[in-house]
């Protein structure tokens, strides 16, 4: 089904309960559902045409899930602005997908006018939360809507190859691919969250990672499950702390990072948290001793799953009465595992040449069923090889044991997982090289306590150049951002090398890997 067939049922179900509270703004699944319509009628008579992609760029904030859920009633394609981004970065990628309208936040107002600026395709501009340099406010805008009830585009299998989004996801080298996420295999995401996570009585999701990353389709899985979504503007350990007691939250997700950063918050042990069923960590491997340490804290209700954008994001699943065993001493090393094969995959692993592997070995972990996306935006090669052999690559190398869990423990593609962000360390190494005092450069992904792991530069310097630091690391965020520069730059007289004259990351890693029995953290 559409996204939007899932909420409407849940509309029905549940019309007077609240579906969001956002600050001071609530509302119920029935007012909800209006604004839909209305958001959705304007769209239409805007000029938008089905399957258009509309991107939407904004913080946490109350209009982005009606404006989000609007775009879905009126079959537009879901297009999510990573504000990390540089922008330059994020205007590539507009072009790249043909977006048609930006609804944007008001505090993006200067990058949604540089954007509109440079991508041709947009003709039209909505602020979510006030008029703005002439551009109408979302609810300015949705007063065009020729109708108060929008008309339904659905069919009787629910649209499945239709498209639910275009999210970004970088390459190993060059610009991002976007993506294709389809109705069918988006809706699978949906209904297998909402089998594996159930409650009794009323749900409560509480929303404070971006909504544009992981936090949507979660987001999307608890309308689904009727729940309400209680929404932060961004992550703040006690506030987090604060809400799941205030609003007797349910289910919650995270990346690893934020739950170190609650782990050591002083205040930590202060708060009721008897509410939570579900805390789900995802986008990065936990380290089990903090996953431990959460147990104890938060309850049995830590659990975690593994996926990607275009294998999305529950492939498998570590539930929490499993971790709660492993904390006890049942199956201790099940803690860095990230779980079994959900009942909507095959998931295996795979050599090079193809072949499935025994239990026991290591090799990449490659999957097939519903939840597999529909390859990338016209990339028809980058979809091939994606698929190679029948089966979806994820670029993860793991083991599973002898039980059917699944262990990661390297990345075949060269990507660092950083506070719950893919950074690819081609692009990283490529902006680097554009300084004329660096020689050569390779980047690493090493251990660090709060982030997973922190991108990390190793450089040879020009010969006579005077380059520092500092230097380095500034021209990589003016470049490409914060998110991908280094955290550090170590200097090496030379890169090592294998036998066929590629850079040998993994020497390069050892000294910081040693000893931990995986690369990933």
């Amino acid at each position: 089904m559409r996204t939007i067939d899932y909420f409407d049922k849940m509309a029905k179900l549940h019309p007077n309960r609240d579906v969001l509270i956002s600050g001071d703004t609530c509302y119920t699944y029935r007012e909800m559902e209006a604004l839909t319509h209305k958001v959705a009628g304007a769209l239409r008579a805007s000029g938008m045409k089905n399957q258009e992609p509309i991107a939407i760029m904004s913080p946490n904030d109350g209009p982005v899930l009606s404006a989000m859920l609007g775009c879905w009633r009126a079959g537009a394609i879901w297009v999510p602005v990573n504000t990390r981004n540089a922008l330059d970065a994020n205007i590539a990628y507009l072009k790249y997908v043909r977006v048609s309208m930006i609804l944007y936040h008001s505090s993006y107002a200067k990058q949604a006018a540089e954007i509109k600026e440079q991508v041709p395709t947009v003709r039209k501009m909505v602020c979510l939360d006030a008029p703005m340099n002439g551009d109408p406010s979302l609810e300015d805008f949705m007063a065009t809507a020729p109708s108060d009830i929008f008309p339904d585009l659905g069919d009787p299998i629910g649209n499945p190859e239709e498209l639910t989004a275009l999210i970004a996801t970088g390459g190993t080298t060059g610009p991002a691919k976007g993506v294709r996420v389809m109705n069918r295999s988006w809706g699978t995401m949906l209904e297998t969250i909402c089998n594996i996570m159930p409650v009794e009585g009323k749900p409560v999701s509480l929303a404070t990672a971006p909504l544009t990353h992981a936090a949507g389709p979660v987001t999307m899985a608890a309308l689904a499950m009727g729940a309400t979504v209680v929404v932060l503007p961004t992550f703040d350990a006690e506030a987090v702390m604060k809400a799941i007691q205030e609003h007797n939250v349910t289910h919650m997700f995270l990346p690893p990072t934020a739950l170190y950063s609650m782990l050591e918050h002083p205040k930590v042990r202060d708060y009721d948290y008897s509410s939570l069923k579900y805390f789900l960590l995802a986008g990065s491997p936990c380290s089990g001793e903090k996953l431990k340490q959460a147990v104890d804290i938060f309850g049995p209700c830590m659990c975690q799953s593994y996926g990607q954008t275009e294998f999305h994001l529950v492939a498998t699943w570590l539930s929490p009465e499993v971790v709660a065993a492993a904390a006890r001493g049942d199956y201790p090393e099940r803690l860095t595992s990230c779980g079994e094969a959900t009942y909507s995959v095959r998931v295996e692993l795979m050599d090079d040449d193809g072949n499935i592997l025994p239990t026991g070995e290591v090799g990449e972990i490659v999957g097939r069923g519903g939840i597999v996306g529909g390859g990338y935006f016209e990339l028809p090669e980058a979809s091939a090889e994606a698929v190679a052999y029948g089966w979806h690559h994820t670029g993860d190398v793991g083991k599973r044991d002898e039980h059917g869990f699944y262990y990661i423990v390297d990345r075949k593609k060269d990507m660092i997982v950083s506070g719950g962000f893919n950074v690819f360390s081609a692009e990283v190494e490529e902006c680097v090289m554009e300084l004329a005092e660096v020689a050569e450069c390779a980047i690493i992904g090493v251990p660090h306590d709060k982030w997973g792991e922190q991108v990390t530069a190793m450089v040879v310097k020009a010969k006579g150049a005077d380059v520092d630091a500092e230097k380095i690391i500034a021209h990589v965020k003016a470049r490409i951002g914060s998110v991908k520069a280094p955290k550090e730059v170590h200097f090496i007289d030379a890169i090592p090398r294998t036998a066929v004259g590629k850079m040998d990351k993994k020497k390069l890693r050892e000294p910081f890997w040693g000893g931990s029995g995986r690369a990933v953290n």
